[in-house]
């Protein structure tokens, strides 16, 4: 039998509706819009084509700017002809990017394929020019052109031709051709998968990730609460409760043994609570923000505090979760409710004013066109929210993969994070639209008007010292985005920087190949240093900031004392459900 605290029993989804469609002709205006979106990729058309006629419009009235356009492509064409003509040492027009990883093979240094790569590079670059810089154009204008225009760019890239990648070609020759039945093959796999709507599970949870020992010591209708056993003779007193983002499955910090920060944590002698958020369906479309900050980060601090009482608690945000986090500390701080010991940020933002490549999905149009997706369906689709990230990554996450699985023949070997990363979550149609809005376009949390139980909360309201991540190629939360926490909230702020993107910089235990990261205090009442400031004056370490962390929280912690029991003190624990829950493991 789950055990709930009074509080959070009494707690039901929040259900004001949003604004009603003000007409049948609304409703199937919308019904339009949801029908369009597949085509479009959840784009909207509005969206894209507002930009380009905001880029066309100037350009047309930039003669100068035209013409030299003009003579700069004659310029680049006369250049190659010439390195075409005399064979040219490798990459001397033009070489790829440090992070561009297409032609890193050394087939690529030979002709005829450097030459193809090197007009290919130069196209991009004369179209990186043609879409930047024009006086007049809006700068998110500029930006979804710039992105639209290198998409479709993309897709002409001679990588991912079998007859113009000599990578392709040689393992053709080495294969006689196999290559290509088995490529064939593994698309055969793929689509059967795709239309069965059952992805393969290399790895299981409960199994193979998600396997550190707990028990589901709390549940609502939005979560469960996980409390894992202790690994240690003595714990610290304060607890630590994660806050995951509800985006995705919170076992990306408890993957294999060997990479799950839970299983660190415990074995640095801390008492560990996980949220597991339920994946929502379209019944639960009109739950809120406001619930997911009431049933989720207050309702596990209740029961925390019923298993634990009086025991402050160490917060721990991920991405979304962070932000949550954020909202829900600044209410208690402005309520006078004391009960955080440190909250610490993974990849989470506060400000949205520089949330990277994310805002060019984020304007009216766009969500207003989401919202209609959303409003027909009743939440957003996994494959919507994927869909998404894998275009800011294409050549990564679908370029490089489908030359590598379907032209060369070859599966990537599976792992733990990948895993993760397939089984995605939905999200409820009032609460995403309310993130939208809210958080992304309008800014209200770092502005001050963010409102909980009807009044504005202000990030200025939390004094409780922050452990801050960033992380260097961070697509989803830009780092110089996190470190904006440094102007928002009046406390000591330690930031960490560390490499590695979104997911692969977080998940990253001690090891030899951990990556390094630089870490510095400002004191509440220190003064501001920028972040380029901050690049230049942080202290380099070596191996994983997760040490760091703990040294942290370390300090911030009490004496060792024993174990606490599993559960409410009235809860037999031999009958909680085991973690990972059932949660977890909803499709």
């Amino acid at each position: 039998m789950l055990q709930t605290s009074p509080q959070a029993q009494s707690a039901v989804p929040h259900q004001a509706q949003l604004p009603a469609p003000l007409s049948r002709a609304s409703d199937s205006d919308r019904t339009l819009h949801a029908t369009l979106a597949p085509l479009t990729g959840g784009l909207s058309p509005t969206a894209l084509t507002l930009a380009y006629a905001d880029w066309l419009s100037h350009l047309f009235w930039a003669p100068t700017r035209r013409m030299d356009l003009v003579n700069d492509a004659m310029r680049r064409a006369t250049q190659l002809t010439e390195a075409a003509l005399d064979q040219s040492a490798p990459w001397s027009l033009i070489a790829p990017q440090p992070q561009d990883r297409r032609f890193t093979a050394p087939e690529w240094r030979e002709p005829p394929f450097n030459l193809m790569a090197q007009a290919f590079l130069l196209t991009e670059q004369w179209w990186h020019d043609a879409t930047t810089g024009i006086r007049g154009v809006s700068e998110q204008h500029e930006k979804i052109v710039e992105f639209a225009t290198r998409q479709m760019l993309d897709v002409w890239a001679p990588s991912n031709f079998a007859l113009t990648n000599p990578e392709v070609l040689r393992r053709t020759v080495s294969t006689e051709g196999r290559n290509f039945a088995d490529g064939f093959r593994n698309w055969w796999e793929d689509l059967l998968e795709l239309m069965a709507h059952e992805p393969k599970h290399d790895f299981v949870v409960g199994k193979d990730v998600a396997v550190t020992p707990g028990k589901v010591v709390y549940s609502n209708k939005l979560i469960e609460l996980i409390q894992y056993e202790p690994a240690t003779e003595t714990v610290r007193p304060e607890p630590i409760l994660i806050v995951p983002a509800w985006i995705m499955k919170y076992y990306i910090l408890d993957l294999s043994p060997h990479n799950s920060l839970v299983k660190y944590l415990t074995g640095q002698g801390y008492t560990v609570f996980m949220i597991s958020w339920r994946n929502p369906t379209a019944a639960d479309r009109d739950v809120s923000l406001e619930d997911y900050r009431r049933l989720g980060v207050m309702a596990a601090l209740d029961s925390i505090g019923a298993i634990l009482p009086e025991r402050p608690i160490h917060a721990v945000g991920y991405c979304l979760g962070g932000t949550l986090l954020s909202i829900a500390a600044a209410a208690m701080g402005r309520d006078g409710d004391d009960r955080l010991k440190s909250i610490t940020l993974f990849a989470a933002q506060t400000d949205f004013t520089e949330a990277g490549e994310l805002t060019l999905f984020i304007n009216e149009s766009q969500v207003a066109f989401l919202e209609d997706m959303m409003w027909n369906r009743g939440v957003l689709d996994t494959t919507q929210m994927s869909g998404a990230f894998q275009i800011l990554r294409s050549n990564d996450l679908i370029w490089s993969r489908l030359v590598h699985e379907y032209l060369m023949g070859v599966r990537s070997e599976p792992n733990d994070l990948m895993a993760w990363n397939a089984d995605a979550t939905r999200m409820p149609y009032r609460m995403h639209s309310e993130y939208l809005r809210k958080l992304f376009l309008d800014n209200d949390l770092a502005e001050g008007r963010y409102a909980v139980d009807g009044r504005p909360i202000a990030l200025s309201d939390i004094h409780t010292p922050m452990f801050v991540v960033g992380t260097q190629r961070d697509h989803v939360a830009p780092w110089r985005s996190t470190f904006k926490i440094h102007l928002l909230a009046d406390a000591d702020v330690t930031f960490c920087l560390t490499g590695g993107g979104h997911n692969a910089g977080i998940v990253s235990p001690p090891s030899p190949k951990a990556h390094g990261h630089q870490v510095m205090t400002k004191p509440a009442d220190g003064p501001y240093v920028g972040p380029d400031d901050w690049l230049q004056q942080a202290p380099h370490a070596e191996g994983s900031w997760w040490t760091e962390w703990v040294q942290w929280l370390g300090t911030r912690s009490g004496e060792p004392v024993a174990p606490p029991r599993m559960g409410l003190p009235d809860a037999d624990s031999a009958t909680l459900p085991n973690a990972p829950g059932s949660y977890v493991l909803q499709t």
